[in-house]
């Protein structure tokens, strides 16, 4: 779970901090570069297992896939930023496996990851250049500081059952004081206890990319909660495609596996059923169509269907009359909530799942059950983290007043362009702003948004939706929604019929 993110240096992210909770809406309008933090997100990610050529080329520009890695550093008209870095404050699970599948426990469970790049010119090697680590680090965060760092609301079963551990000395640290001479230090917190040293500017890949269980398993924790942190980019023509019986059983990031990981989901859960009950997944099935009836009157069931001779597995939604339709039939709105809802009730999708517009493809008076069932899917703040309640985050971005009008107030960030003066250079920046009297609000350096940035969100529109938002959890507590805070109400409204 990411809960902090400082980012210098990178696209037009010059100097953001930003605070998370387990569900965070970024709203801001087309092109001020809302997609960059994501961008951000997913380049830590890729750092995280691949190496730094690799990972920058990974990381889409405004074509798509960039082929110039100074892209990736702010820029002013022709001149780049030579350093760009990364602060990301993070919970971790306690356990896990590294890439050989040895079991990993961590020590710590709250920590700080930093990483800063430079740009290199590579010299008679690749045109785009390359990257050079200048400082790699990682170190534990004190249980004490826990309540000053995790300022959303919590309550102290959930963090004791995600925060403990203690360490004197970091994990990962760097020593020297010239670019040439660093050396990033491993201290290992497994059974060898041996630290180790490597120079800094010969490294192909960053420290944690590298870890084992045996050597530094709470590092390699680290590097599975940074490779869990996901863009979600649901293609309708992957999710209508049925699966062969070899596909992945996980829902990929494009959407595919679909029914894949449903069938999979649905056995696991029904595991301990009696041996004559033919219907195994149908209780899963069952939440799943349930959850898609919300957005859809006409829905009766849901199930797999196994076609041995094919040996092909095929989604199927049926109508009330019994009409049974595969998902090649069903609309992309559609094929996405359905996609969410399966993410919902699958115990092994953990991590950060970032979303852009999840309202596409939504009517404006379904928008409300999209919200929920996002709320849904990240961690609940209240209960203890385990298998029913696992440590997951959503972060969505939108440009709709709908979202805006229906998301709590505490979950909302306003993205806007900032104009920045510096050495006789103007340019702009991005900025996130959250509302007043909210948790964001308490913390010191929080910018708090304009009024009027809001009230741009919340004019009425006709057919604007009244809908009220109704969270399904039966421990939820009631919510303020930001159309229903009285600062933002105007002050001369007028009726949609006026």
């Amino acid at each position: 779970m990411l809960t902090r993110l400082h980012i210098k240096g990178f696209k037009n992210l010059v100097d953001v901090d930003i605070r998370f909770g387990p569900f965070t809406c970024i709203a801001g309008a087309n092109g001020v570069g809302k997609s960059n933090l994501f961008d951000a997100i997913a380049f830590l990610s890729a750092l995280s297992e691949k190496p730094l050529i690799d990972a920058a080329l990974s990381v889409r520009d405004e074509g798509g896939k960039t082929g110039d890695i100074r892209n990736l550093f702010h820029r002013v008209a022709d001149n780049f930023d030579e350093e760009m870095s990364f602060e990301a404050e993070m919970i971790i699970p306690e356990h896990g496996f590294d890439d050989l599948g040895q079991p990993a426990e961590a020590t710590s469970t709250f920590l700080k990851y930093f990483l800063a790049l430079r740009y290199r010119q590579d010299e008679g090697q690749r045109a785009v250049g390359g990257l050079e680590i200048i400082e790699e680090k990682l170190t534990h965060i004190k249980q004490r500081e826990a309540k000053k760092q995790i300022p959303f609301t919590k309550s102290t079963v959930w963090k004791n059952s995600v925060i403990y551990g203690k360490r004197g000395t970091p994990f990962i640290s760097t020593e020297g004081d010239t670019l040439g001479s660093r050396t990033i230090k491993i201290h290992q917190d497994g059974t060898s206890g041996r630290t180790r040293a490597v120079l800094a500017k010969t490294l192909p890949r960053t420290v944690i990319s590298a870890t084992n269980a045996a050597e530094t398993p709470t590092a390699t924790l680290v590097r599975r909660e940074m490779q869990s942190w996901r863009l979600l980019q649901l293609e309708p023509s992957s999710l209508r495609a049925p699966d062969p019986f070899t596909s992945p059983t996980r829902l990929g990031s494009d959407g595919s596996n679909l029914a894949a990981t449903l069938y999979r989901m649905g056995r696991i859960k029904d595991a301990d059923a009696p041996a004559s009950n033919s219907s195994r997944g149908n209780s899963v099935y069952a939440k799943v169509a349930n959850r898609l009836a919300e957005l859809i009157d006409d829905v009766r069931e849901l199930r797999i269907d196994r076609d041995e001779n094919r040996e092909l597995l095929t989604l199927f939604v049926s109508g009330k009359d019994g009409t049974a339709h595969p998902a090649r039939a069903l609309s992309d709105g559609t094929l996405r909530f359905l996609a969410l809802a399966v993410l919902e009730l699958d115990p092994d999708s953990q991590g950060v799942l970032c979303l852009e517009e999840p309202e596409n493809g939504i009517h404006p008076k379904r928008i409300p059950f999209i919200l929920n069932l996002l709320r849904d899917i990240s961690v609940n703040t209240d209960e203890e983290v385990g298998a029913d309640n696992p440590l997951r985050q959503v972060i969505i971005n939108t440009h709709s007043p709908e979202v805006v009008k229906q998301v709590q107030d505490n979950s909302l960030l306003i993205a806007e362009l900032k104009q920045v003066s510096n050495s006789n250079k103007s340019y702009s920046v991005l900025s996130f702003s959250c509302l007043p009297d909210t948790w964001r609000a308490d913390i010191p350096e929080a910018e708090i948004v304009q009024r009027g940035r809001v009230l741009e969100y919340l004019n009425p529109t006709p057919g604007a939706n009244e809908a009220t938002e109704q969270s399904t959890s039966p421990t939820s507590k009631p919510v303020r929604l930001v159309k229903d805070r009285k600062d933002m109400q105007l002050p001369f409204p007028f009726s949609n019929n006026e």
